[in-house]
């Protein structure tokens, strides 16, 4: 019943911070009402029950979320996923901060905090394994 859609194929839009709180609890949760939402976010600076809705609501403008009608309830659910979300927020901060290159945000990623020696590990497993799978995608 609610399927998500590429963020890319429409116009990409981040969330805003209010936005993006509001989208984490329905990734948690799949989909909920408003009262679902807030209770979902807990006791600590609980949002108030009007201004959850007209967050939603400027959301599905967005095309965000969408909703559908349980008699006089409106079930929320995202139509965008953490990944699409998490990857326009990376290529919105490549090109805003970084001229757009990959190879300046590690290199500020790599020098702003100690690395440790098991996450560089990883980090050279995994562009040998990007490398291989975009050779092998190259060849026919």
């Amino acid at each position: 019943m609610f399927g998500t859609q590429m963020i890319a194929k429409r116009k990409s839009v981040l969330p805003t911070r209010s936005e993006l709180r509001l989208l984490q609890a329905l990734w948690d949760l799949g989909q909920g009402t408003v009262e679902d939402v807030i209770n979902h976010l807990g006791s600590t600076n609980r949002p108030n029950y009007k201004t959850t809705q007209t967050i939603l609501r400027i959301m599905e403008q967005k095309s965000l979320i969408h909703h559908i009608s349980r008699g006089r309830v409106f079930v929320f659910a995202p139509r965008v996923t953490r990944e699409e979300v998490g990857r326009l927020s990376v290529r919105n901060l490549l090109d805003q901060n970084f001229g757009g290159s990959p190879v300046e945000l590690l290199v500020n990623l790599l020098e702003a905090s100690p690395v440790k020696e098991t996450e560089l590990d990883e980090l050279e497993a995994l562009i040998r394994n990007y490398r291989q799978k975009k050779d092998s995608a190259e060849k026919p």
